[in-house]
């Protein structure tokens, strides 16, 4: 499985917020209900990380209101081996 960051964006007005934050709430979905949210520092999106096959199977997690303006974007960790070129490489 690949993880994602999915961040989803509302309307700026507190109309916006509260619906946004009581549909994900309703869904029940425990991924939704334990989504992040910027609204109280100006910054109108919630963010979840899910783990999934493909960006198009993360993106099922929204509400289908709020799945055309979402982005999708695949986290991945890196070590240092995986960055530097073969001949920087920790010698053993």
């Amino acid at each position: 499985m690949k993880k994602f960051l999915i961040e989803s964006t509302h309307g700026p007005d507190k109309k916006s917020c509260a619906e946004a934050i009581e549909i994900f709430l309703q869904t029940g979905n425990h991924m939704l209900t334990h989504a992040e949210w910027g609204c109280a520092d100006g910054e109108h999106k919630a963010w979840i990380i899910v783990e999934a096959e493909s960006k198009e199977e993360a993106i099922y997690v929204l509400p289908p209101f709020y799945r055309p303006s979402a982005k999708i974007i695949q986290l991945v960790n890196f070590t240092l081996e995986d960055i530097l070129p073969e001949n920087e490489k920790y010698h053993e």
